[in-house]
């Protein structure tokens, strides 16, 4: 019999269903229960994409025996993570506390009232049924001692990412900029790219971006080198999908070799914008097909037809990591004949197999180095190649495909709208602007209120759940990135409606920061803060560096004080660890570099914006529009002809009516 779970939208809790154990979903039915019975919470948290969630699921889960113990002695909640990232926050920090470690599947048992107590990851079966009993053995005979320790972790918990506001901390500075660069680059593998990691490597784009825009600001080729080598080694290795285009989570090595399968929306919406703006730095033809594989496997594989996008593909099919996407020798013969000589040296395919017997697709060199390395001729290998990759796509297309994870996230989608809009301004393409406005449509339009409010998920025609903090921050900086190619105000004043909800019901005077939940939520153990990046850049970083471009194009100096307020809070944190702060870096790189405002206003401006982003200047904040206009630096600056005014400090130097002309003073 199915229990609680199967009346879910969640594709991750669906999958759970059907498991013997008596689960709830997060609730007051099971938080009632749990009180009522006195009997300790165990809060599992996954998400429909994770590997070791479904192996735990199939070895313990699945179990009889498991699952009768957990429903005699525990009230057990199903969490999906990515719909409910604030439970996830709470209880992960608690395991970290505990035991330095963290992941998914993440168990957490807790008090009646919801204060954990103990946790971990995966758990094998025998390990995982003496934790229960020993859990329950305690609680039963010496509540007090689990009662005792749930206070003092609470009280750990509370001062683990504490915000003290700091309103006489000195404001960020160029020395601090080039302090974060030498702490970056010690940590960073300078010949595979990434960080210095032995294993379980991820991409991690916002550092990326910040040693992007730092090199170019900074004037350093040592930063700029390590960049070159980290988005080069991920894009050739078998982290990236060389048939179909998309990233996988991570690798579980050092050479982005293999992947750990699963692909997920938020990865691959920053990466786009990382890939497009170094090909705007320094143009490189691997890095455009990166972004166009990538935008075209977001459409075809992850995108609804109301234009939202879905959040991930599973690591699994047919039971088993990766079977999508790696290749038996043979059949690879079969199918590429005469061709896999030379495909199965460029992608290092071997009779035994790369990894476990099959083959996964990855590269040691582009493709121009390999054939003059071998003495080939660069346009014919690169055509072999192409030719290669598309009768595999194919034949891959046949397979059983892995799980689709089809709630959509605002708080991802702003992240791939971003990447879209990012893409639009760095290769013209007309196609990337339309997804990207369709996208925007669609997040307005099912998922936002006429009062500013957003949902975090969608589903079958269902809004759920009161947004969290980076689902305003995410989108709120998409939609900024769309006005500047656009020039439609309605983006303006549909971000602005957003920030200011965010401003009323998320706001804390005491730190000057933005709690992650609404004040119209109920607190769990604690209201959270969140300040560090991690796959996804932190919210308040993401907010403050939106109100510090919108303090520029609407003159609203209410906003810049409250932006370099946040960053002088968190200053001190940023230098001591900027690989988990690089958010902040980027902001820091706004404040003490140069910034221009470039307003164009006149018939042709849409097109004389395309041609403004060389030279690359990452310190660039466009605004414009053809006849008038409500926006602040555009204000008296209307005339028949297009015309350019480029701005700094709220001065602005003489107008010109060419993009030539515009380029030089942008270049002084």
């Amino acid at each position: 019999m199915p229990n609680r779970l199967i009346n879910e939208s969640s594709p991750y809790l669906l999958q759970h269903a059907n498991n013997p154990v008596d689960w709830y979903a997060w609730g007051d039915e099971a938080l009632q229960k749990a009180k009522d019975e006195n009997k300790l919470i165990l809060v599992s948290i996954g998400y429909a994409a994770c590997h070791w969630c479904h192996v735990m699921e199939h070895e313990s889960f699945e179990d009889n025996e498991v699952a009768e113990l957990m429903n005699k002695h525990f009230v057990c909640i199903k969490v999906d993570r990515e719909e409910r990232p604030d439970i996830d926050k709470i209880y992960m920090d608690a395991v970290m506390l505990m035991t330095k470690r963290g992941g998914w599947p993440l168990n957490a048992f807790a008090l009646p009232d919801g204060r954990p107590v103990y946790g971990g990851t995966y758990f094998p079966k025998d390990h995982w049924m003496g934790v229960l009993n020993q859990l329950s053995e305690l609680y039963a005979k010496t509540p007090e001692k689990a009662i005792d320790y749930a206070y003092h972790l609470k009280e750990a918990m509370i001062n683990f990412d504490q915000v003290v506001k700091d309103a006489n901390a000195p404001d960020v500075s160029k020395l601090d900029v080039r302090q974060m660069k030498i702490v970056l680059l010690d940590n960073q593998d300078l010949e595979w790219g990434g960080r210095n990691v032995q294993a379980n490597k991820f991409p991690l784009p916002v550092n990326n971006l910040w040693m992007l825009r730092s090199s170019q600001l900074l004037g350093d080729e040592k930063l700029e080198e390590a960049l070159d080598v980290s988005l080069e080694k991920m894009a050739l290795g078998g982290i990236y999908d060389q048939l179909g285009g998309g990233f996988a989570r991570y690798s579980v090595d050092a050479y982005w070799k293999v992947p750990h399968f699963e692909k997920m929306l938020y990865d691959n919406g920053q990466l786009v914008s990382a890939y497009a703006e170094a090909h705007l730095q320094k143009p490189n033809p691997l890095y455009e097909r990166v972004v166009r594989q990538t935008i075209d496997f977001v459409e075809r594989e992850l995108m609804s037809e109301e234009g939202g996008f879905y959040s991930s593909l599973d690591a699994d099919s047919e039971g088993v990591e990766g079977k999508f996407y790696v290749w038996d020798y043979n059949e690879l013969g079969m199918i590429l004949g005469d061709d896999l000589n030379h495909f199965a040296n460029y992608y290092n395919i071997s009779p035994k197999g790369n990894w476990e017997g099959n083959n996964i697709l990855f590269a040691l060199e582009d493709e121009g180095e390999f054939a003059m390395r071998w003495h080939l001729d660069p346009i014919a290998f690169a055509e072999q190649m192409e030719r290669c990759r598309r009768l595999l796509f194919a034949e891959r297309e046949k397979r059983v495909r892995p799980g689709l994870d089809d709630k959509i996230l605002a708080s991802w989608n702003g992240l791939m709208l971003k990447g879209l809009v990012d893409a639009y301004r760095v290769f013209g393409d007309k196609k990337f602007l339309a997804l990207a406005e369709r996208n925007a449509s669609f997040l307005v339009d099912k998922l936002a209120t006429e009062e500013g409010q957003l949902y975090r998920s969608y589903k079958e025609g269902k809004r759920t759940i009161n947004a969290f903090l980076d689902d305003y921050a995410n989108l709120i900086e998409a939609l900024i990135a769309l006005y500047e190619v656009s020039f439609e105000e309605k983006w303006l004043d549909q971000l602005i409606l957003h920030l200011e909800y965010v401003r009323k019901y998320f706001f804390d005077d005491e730190s000057g920061m933005f709690f992650y939940s609404s004040s119209e939520d109920p607190i769990l153990v604690r209201r959270k803060i969140e300040t560090q990046d991690d796959v996804i850049p932190s919210s308040n970083a993401t907010l403050a560096m939106s109100l510090y471009q919108l303090s520029l194009l609407l003159h609203r100096s209410d906003y810049r004080e409250l932006s370099e307020q946040m960053m002088r809070n968190m200053k001190a944190s940023m230098l001591e660890n900027p690989s988990w702060h690089a958010k902040w870096g980027q902001l820091a790189l706004m404040q003490v570099f140069p910034h221009y405002e470039v307003a164009i206003t006149g018939p042709e401006a849409k097109e004389f914006r395309l041609g403004l982003e060389l030279p690359y200047f990452p310190n660039k904040l466009f605004a414009g529009a053809e006849s008038s206009s409500k926006v602040p630096l555009l204000q008296d600056r209307f005339t028949d002809e297009t015309t350019i005014f480029v701005c700094q400090n709220n001065t602005c130097q003489l107008p010109v009516k060419s993009v030539s002309e515009a380029r030089k003073l942008l270049q002084s």
